[in-house]
């Protein structure tokens, strides 16, 4: 995972991989309680 230190600008390159970056771990959450509520797998 990228850190971005305070006080410094973020680049639109670090901008965007954070935001995939979130979006694909709170997805992964997601399906997770997905899963735990109707059992079934995403394959």
């Amino acid at each position: 995972m990228t850190t971005h230190v305070a006080g410094e600008r973020a680049s639109l390159r670090w901008i965007l991989l954070h935001l995939v970056e979130e979006y694909a771990r709170h997805n992964g959450h997601a399906n997770l309680i997905r899963k735990s509520i109707d059992g079934v797998t995403g394959d």
